[in-house]
């Protein structure tokens, strides 16, 4: 196997100066691309220097540090707003902060002149952080991406930047230029009382209507028939309806009577009553819409949705419709005369949280516009590596990291001052997986009598506890690890792409079961949502089960970017805690003097119940076994370790 991956990973070699994506780079010995996905570049350097000293007058309690790895500024990430509208396989749409592996949605394939929409399924999902743009389009449509990424327009695929000529030449978007697909997709309806009643009214009507009964519509009117509903039925009519339960009353008589066959809408079988209530919803939102004369029984009509693609899909956005087979939109052919012409591309100035998919057929649809997406998780799988939040960029990886770092330690000069390493980036990120760089430079670092410590989040580090507990006996060792909360699913969300929480713990428990010592940085802890007793004293149990010989609490730290996201994303899954993180936070990155201090108070305690050392301090200092020395008394910087 790793024969076989090595002959891979050689033939992906970049040899044209032309295809390199950092060209000019100091020490480039070659870069190597991943299959299938143009401009993820890996570029290996023969450093000159690996030990690099922390700026004179930092509070951290060391003076040098060891980085194998670094990213580029030159990203390479295919990433998009977290709030981004993907239309799904069964016609409904998701946000692609919300979408998970296995979900079903729209791709596309060329058949002839044309590409088709196609259902495909998304095989990995994950975010990054990176300089965000907005593209506007003429039919209003906004889109949030990174500078990277690509969408289909009638002249093929255009990254969101670029330049004419240099380093960053490629195709880009300029204004004028017209994406493809139908156009920005509706919000969908409001779970309401007057959608609900709506949907009930248009499912049993009253006028002898009604098609056969659908396991999707059973489960909703289920749903729908609790509460006051349940003891009003027969639903009434309202003497004047709401723009929500004229959605409803659409959606439930298009679930009973409706259908989509041929690329046409239609309402059928309505009667007087049904009939007048449809005309008038659909003239109330602006559906172009036509009565069918044909022969219906009983003097009933037949109402015909026109406009193509682009209406019915806003048809069945805005109405939210139970039956899925009926909003179907396979082999549909790609073309629109939506007015899709770019107007601006606008650099926001801020760093954000931005997602990516990668789907079997390469591409998505974001809010109307077909998608580029990054094979980068798919491929890097066999390599060990990961498009997430460790790899959203391109990589330098110091090959020659070990070599020349024991040069360094070799020198006369040197004192044999402490070496900390991943509290900028993780060297035990899965690229590690690949490289192996780490046990020559564990190997320098005791040779020289170099005490050294490690942070990392992530598992790999499993492969060295041999090692490790080897060079402990030769020199001072200190190992920390990450652990935010026990809670799978919150953490997912919170840190993707990184090993579970038990996964983590496990980690714990075997580097102390190697007879390492292991510090737990619980970080980030959420007001509201992770700090309670109950949920820190849980956590704080497992650890100290685990084995942990120190561990420090850290509150949530909101870094410009990702506060504005973090916002967003706390309103729409849990509004009611705005208001206390506007207390808490405000204008400001860390949480107020007052929330610190009452989490001291609170943690104190429960750190000395689990036997560690704790202070009812609003300030936290570095846990016992994260540094190769005695406890100290130092501050611990947030701000300063990237990791956490």
């Amino acid at each position: 196997m790793c024969s076989t991956n090595a002959v891979r990973w050689d033939g992906q070699r970049v040899e044209s100066a032309d295809e390199q994506a950092l060209p000019g780079l100091p020490g480039l010995v070659r870069s190597v691309r991943t299959p299938e996905f143009a401009g993820m570049v890996f570029h290996e350097v023969l450093a000159k220097s690996v030990l690099n000293r922390v700026p004179d007058g930092s509070p951290m309690p060391f003076q040098w540090t060891v980085n194998p790895y670094r990213g580029c500024s030159h990203a390479c990430s295919y990433c998009l707003h977290g709030d981004t509208p993907i239309l799904m396989a069964d016609g409904s749409t998701k946000p692609i902060s919300a979408l998970r592996i296995g979900d079903r949605v729209y791709g596309t394939r060329r058949r002839g002149s044309y590409r088709h929409y196609v259902p495909t399924e998304v095989r990995d999902h994950w975010s990054t952080v990176k300089p965000a743009y907005r593209v506007t389009l003429e039919d209003g449509t906004s889109l949030i991406a990174s500078g990277d990424h690509r969408f289909l327009t009638e002249r093929g695929w255009k990254h969101v930047t670029g330049t004419v000529a240099g380093p960053g030449r490629r195709p880009h978007l300029t204004v004028g230029n017209k994406l493809m697909g139908t156009g920005r997709f509706a919000a969908p309806p409001k779970d309401t009382a007057d959608y609900r009643r709506g949907y009930l009214c248009g499912i049993a009507r009253g006028d002898g209507g009604g098609g056969a009964p659908d396991a999707e519509i059973h489960a909703r009117v289920r749903e729908y028939l609790t509460g006051d509903l349940a003891q009003s039925l027969p639903v009434p009519w309202p003497h004047t309806p709401t723009d929500e339960w004229r959605k409803g009353v659409l959606a439930g008589v298009f679930d009973s009577d409706g259908t989509f066959a041929n690329r046409i809408v239609r309402f059928r079988n309505l009667g007087a009553k049904a009939a007048t209530a449809v005309l008038e919803a659909l003239t109330r939102f602006g559906f172009q819409h036509a009565v069918e004369e044909r022969r219906v029984p009983e003097g009933r009509c037949c109402v015909r949705v026109d406009g193509g693609l682009a209406e019915h899909l806003r048809l069945f956005h805005t109405i939210g419709p139970a039956v899925s087979a009926k909003r179907t939109i396979d082999d549909a052919a790609i073309k629109s005369a939506a007015r899709l012409g770019v107007v601006e591309v606008q650099a926001l100035g801020i760093d954000l949280p931005l997602f990516d998919i990668t789907t079997g057929t390469g591409d998505f649809i974001a809010d109307g516009v077909v998608s580029h997406n990054c094979f980068a998780r798919k491929t890097h799988t066999y390599l060990d590596l990961d498009a997430g939040h460790d790899f959203d960029s391109q990589i330098v990886v110091k090959v020659n990291a070990a070599e020349v770092l024991a040069n360094q330690l070799s020198a006369p000069r040197w004192a044999r001052e402490h070496v900390a390493m991943g509290t900028n980036t993780d060297p035990y990120q899965r690229a590690e997986g690949r490289y192996g760089l780490m046990p020559a430079i564990i190997g320098a670092l005791a040779d020289s009598g170099t005490p050294f410590s490690i942070l990392t989040k992530g598992t790999v580090l499993f492969r060295d506890l041999p090692l490790l507990s080897a060079v402990s006996a030769d020199v001072p060792v200190g190992i920390g690890v990450s652990i935010a909360l026990l809670d799978r699913e919150l953490q997912r969300g919170l840190e993707p792409g990184t090993a579970s929480p038990r996964a983590r713990l496990e980690l714990v428990r075997r580097i102390t079961d190697a007879g390492l010592p292991c510090a737990v940085f619980v970080a980030p802890v959420l007001p509201g949502l992770t700090d309670t007793r109950e949920q820190l004293d849980a956590l704080l149990a497992e650890i100290a089960a685990a084995g942990a010989t120190g561990v420090t609490v850290l509150p949530l730290h909101l870094r410009p970017g990702a506060k504005e996201w973090f916002a967003k994303w706390l309103a729409r899954d849990h509004p009611g805690l705005v208001p206390l993180y506007r207390r808490i936070y405000g204008t400001r990155s860390t949480a107020d003097l007052a929330y610190r201090r009452a989490l001291g108070v609170r943690v104190g305690p429960l750190l000395r119940a689990h036997g560690f050392a704790g202070r009812d301090s609003a300030e936290p200092s570095w846990p016992r076994g994260s540094l190769p020395s005695s406890p100290t008394e130092a501050p611990l910087v947030r701000e300063q370790l990237t990791l956490l």
